[in-house]
C-alpha cells in the first residue's frame, strides 16, 4: 500500500493502524469523481488501481440504474502488459515515486548516467545466471520485465530470459540501461524543450482548464436536473 511504502515496510502488517488517515480511504472516492464528473470511458491505471476503477463503475451502474437513465458510461481500465514494476531496491513492491530512495525508481527526467547507476544497483540475487522467476527471484524478474517493456519485443518475458540464460547480471543490467535509454531519451528531450517555453505551457493549461470547466459544468448540470435539483 501507499503507507507501507511511504514507512519503508515490507507488508502493510509492519504498519500501525494509527497511522492511518483519511486520504487513504478519500482517495478512491476521489478518483472517481474525477472519472465520472468528465465521463471518461477508458482510464489507464496500474494493477493496484483495479478496484478503484471498480468503485467507478459500480458507482455509475448504481446512478443509472437508479434514474433509469444512462448518464455515465462505464469506465474500463487500460493496463499494459507490464502490470507492475517493482522498485530497483526492494523488488517485494512497487516502483514509486513516494518511496524514500531515490535509487527504487526511474523518472523520465533522469539522464543516460543516472539510469545507468540506478539499473546497476538494481537489487538482484547470488544465483549467476537469468531466469525470469518472480516469486524466487524478483529482483531479476523486474529488469527482466523492464527489458522487454522498453524494447517492445513481441516475446513474452519468459522467452526473453530464455535468451538470457547464458548471461549475468552484469550483462542484462546493461542492456536494461540501453533499452530504457532509448525509451526514455526523446520523451527527457522533449520534457526540457517544452519545459524551457514557459509561454506555450501557460496557454495549454489555461485551454485545458477552460476546457475541463465547460465539461464538468454540463455534466453537474445534466445531473442536477437528472435528480430535480435543476442547475444552481
Amino acid at each position: 500500500s501507499k503507507l507501507a511504502v511511504s514507512r519503508n515496510a515490507n507488508s502493510e502488517d509492519e504498519v500501525s493502524d494509527s497511522l492511518l488517515n483519511l486520504g487513504l480511504f478519500a482517495y478512491p472516492v476521489l478518483q472517481t469523481a474525477d472519472i465520472l464528473l468528465y465521463k471518461a470511458t477508458h482510464v489507464p491505471v496500474g494493477e493496484d488501481q483495479q478496484q478503484h476503477l471498480e468503485l467507478s463503475r459500480d458507482l455509475a451502474d448504481l446512478f443509472n440504474r437508479t434514474q433509469k437513465k444512462n448518464i455515465f458510461p462505464l469506465p474500463h481500465h487500460i493496463i499494459t502488459p507490464a502490470k507492475r514494476i517493482l522498485s530497483l531496491r526492494d523488488p517485494t513492491q512497487k516502483m514509486s515515486k513516494s518511496a524514500p530512495n531515490p535509487k527504487s525508481r526511474i523518472l523520465i527526467t533522469d539522464d543516460y548516467s543516472q539510469i545507468q547507476a540506478k539499473v546497476r544497483s538494481a537489487v538482484t540475487d547470488s544465483t549467476p545466471s537469468i531466469s525470469y522467476d518472480p516469486e524466487n527471484r524478483p529482483g531479476v524478474a523486474n529488469l527482466l520485465t523492464i527489458l522487454a517493456s522498453c524494447s517492445g519485443s513481441s516475446k513474452s518475458t519468459a522467452e526473453l530470459a530464455q535468451e538470457y540464460s547464458s548471461k549475468n547480471h552484469a550483462e542484462l543490467k546493461a542492456d536494461v540501461t540501453e533499452a530504457v535509454e532509448r525509451l526514455v531519451g526523446p520523451i527527457r528531450e522533449n520534457y526540457r524543450r517544452i519545459r524551457n517555453d514557459e509561454a506555450w505551457l501557460r496557454q495549454v493549461s489555461n485551454d485545458g482548464i477552460r476546457r475541463a470547466r465547460e465539461i464538468a459544468t454540463q455534466t453537474m448540470d445534466q445531473v442536477k436536473h437528472q435528480i430535480g435539483l435543476g442547475p444552481l
